[in-house]
């Protein structure tokens, strides 16, 4: 785990995982109010699945994890797209990328091809983008899913006391537990990978979560499809996802030129982690399609 400094003094979080100098590097960009260790169960497997040499790069977006903190000012899409190019620009600086993204950092991948659309085009050989809406959230979640953080922020404080960071020992109680469970996952999950999502997000409160929550409202996602329409783009979505619909899924891919959509049965919008055995094949697929394009060139 290394420290990779931002040109306006922040810091990220960077895990490098397979071969350095691998032609083909995976950027996992993890979503909102979670981090890096949402993709624990793909990413360290990428380079054995690969059939040819990867390279594996996941990061903690600005303001989560631990990462630097975000201000009001840089907690928006734009930002967090300038952000990726840098990282790219200056971590990955040849070869070709492939891009997965979950949740805010599908908007993330989205912001980067809209204001880097030079870097987005010269190095980006195909995308797997999971539970991210190409629209405007349900209107119903749209509504509840705010005052749900709230709810469960209220319920930790009564666990943890005021202070929610630092805590040397996580606990959670029961009603944070069911209720995160009933927003994020699907049909019989697995209670660690609940558990894990707790902690995540209860690292990111309130903070984080205050600051994003408007940029993820505010941000037009409809005109970045036409800047990723001629890749290869895999859009993978839980069937019981209560955020995104798995239909605005399947229409915006649809619309593209090598869209894919993929809904799984049962799963909901914590993709990575509780379908990491569906995800994995798919973001290898795009990998091994890389270097097969080496091998006829």
């Amino acid at each position: 785990m290394t420290a990779f400094a931002l040109a306006d003094g922040t810091s990220l979080q960077v895990v490098r995982r397979g071969d350095p100098a691998a032609p083909v590097t995976v950027v996992f960009v993890h979503g909102y109010a979670l981090d890096q260790r949402s993709w624990g169960r793909i990413a360290p497997l990428v380079p054995d699945a690969a059939d040819g040499p990867v390279a594996v790069l996941t990061y903690d977006q600005r303001g989560h994890g631990g990462s630097g903190r975000a201000r009001r000012g840089t907690a928006t899409m734009a930002q967090l797209g300038d952000d990726l190019a840098e990282l790219l620009e200056r971590e990955v600086p040849e070869g070709r990328v492939v891009l997965v993204g979950h949740d805010m950092g599908g908007l993330a991948i989205m912001s980067l091809s809209q204001r880097h659309p030079e870097l987005f085009a010269e190095r980006v050989c195909g995308l797997v983008l999971l539970a991210t809406s190409s629209g405007t959230l349900a209107t119903e979640v749209s509504a509840t899913w705010p005052n749900a953080l709230g709810k469960l922020a209220r319920d930790l404080e009564a666990v943890l006391g005021s202070k929610l960071f630092g805590v040397v020992r996580e606990r959670t109680s029961r009603a944070v537990s069911a209720g995160l469970r009933w927003w994020l996952f699907g049909d019989d999950p697995d209670p660690e990978l609940v558990e894990l999502t707790v902690k995540m997000i209860r690292g990111n409160w309130p903070h984080t979560v205050s600051l994003f929550r408007p940029a993820l409202d505010a941000y037009a996602r409809d005109s970045a499809l036409a800047q990723v329409g001629g890749l290869p783009v895999t859009a993978i979505v839980g069937e019981r996802d209560r955020i995104v619909r798995a239909s605005d899924v399947e229409q915006w891919a649809g619309g593209l030129g090598e869209g894919t959509a993929v809904v799984l049965p049962g799963v909901g919008h914590v993709v990575p982690l509780e379908a990491a055995a569906q995800v994995l094949p798919r973001v290898v697929a795009m990998v091994n399609a890389s270097h097969r394009q080496d091998e006829s060139s």
